[in-house]
């Protein structure tokens, strides 16, 4: 089978997309994960089909790098959203169907804005607040972020006893002045340390905000900065929105 596939990024967060619309492409666990791997196949993050869906411009059907269906994404979500303007399926915005259900986007002075689904509730536990943004995330605020083993400390949240059944994913972020965090994520699925983490980040944002921090909240991740804006409702958060680049890296062909 030969694929025309395109690699796109979004802060250092990079992903395989394909064009799937016709219906055509039909990956096994194996192949997605040799697409995704690094030393072998293209490398990615993850693997992104862009795919029909009846009442929406478009279905998000996406796979972390070990070639397993996930759940959502946020920097695979936008720049899918960059993909679906590329591939002229949407023009300034987007209305799409993913693994958390739907999900509205626009683009704006090249920044990509996705809401994300609503949040009822942050569980605490101790020293760390847990919550689904999509995907479910442990934050745990820390100082000296960048000198953490994150991979180390985060594999070993990732496959204690509370998570290791389903997994999670596991966000250090530390506090900065100015409305800002600088955050650091191990990704289950990837199962190390990536550049960027948009359901991270956004999960890190609404945590922060029981500290005080104020909506919109800036942060610094190894592969860039995103934004999160966001309403408080009770003890839950809507208009949900991850902001940030989504930049296509280069256009190829392979064959499986």
């Amino acid at each position: 089978m030969n694929l025309t596939f395109y690699k796109y990024q979004g802060t250092g967060n990079d992903f395989v997309v394909l064009d799937n619309r016709n219906e055509s492409i039909a990956l096994t666990q194996e192949q997605v994960a040799f697409l995704c791997d690094r030393r072998k196949g293209i490398g990615a993050d993850g693997l992104m089909l862009l795919q029909n869906k009846e009442g929406y411009d478009f279905e998000m059907v996406y796979y972390n790098a070990d070639g397993r269906p996930s759940s959502m994404c946020g920097n695979g979500g936008r720049c899918l959203v960059a993909f679906a303007q590329f591939l002229e399926v949407v023009e300034n915005q987007a209305y799409f169907i993913a693994a958390d259900g739907p999900h509205q986007a626009f683009l704006k002075d090249g920044l990509v804005h996705l809401q994300m689904k609503d949040v009822d509730t942050l569980e605490a536990l101790e020293g760390a607040t847990f919550l689904d943004t999509g995907s479910p995330h442990y934050v745990k605020q820390v100082e000296a972020l960048q000198e953490m083993n994150v991979f180390a400390e985060g594999r070993a949240i990732r496959y204690s006893d509370r998570f290791k059944a389903e997994g999670t994913n596991v966000n250090f972020v530390e506090h900065l002045p100015e409305n800002r965090l600088s955050v650091r994520t191990y990704e289950r699925g990837v199962e190390d340390e990536t550049f960027s983490c948009g359901t991270g980040v956004t999960a890190c944002a609404l945590a922060a905000s029981q500290a005080g921090y104020e909506s919109p909240i800036h942060i610094q991740v190894l592969g860039g900065e995103l934004q999160v804006s966001f309403e408080k409702e009770g003890t839950g958060f809507k208009n949900v929105y991850l902001i940030g680049p989504a930049v296509q890296v280069f256009k190829g062909e392979i064959t499986l």
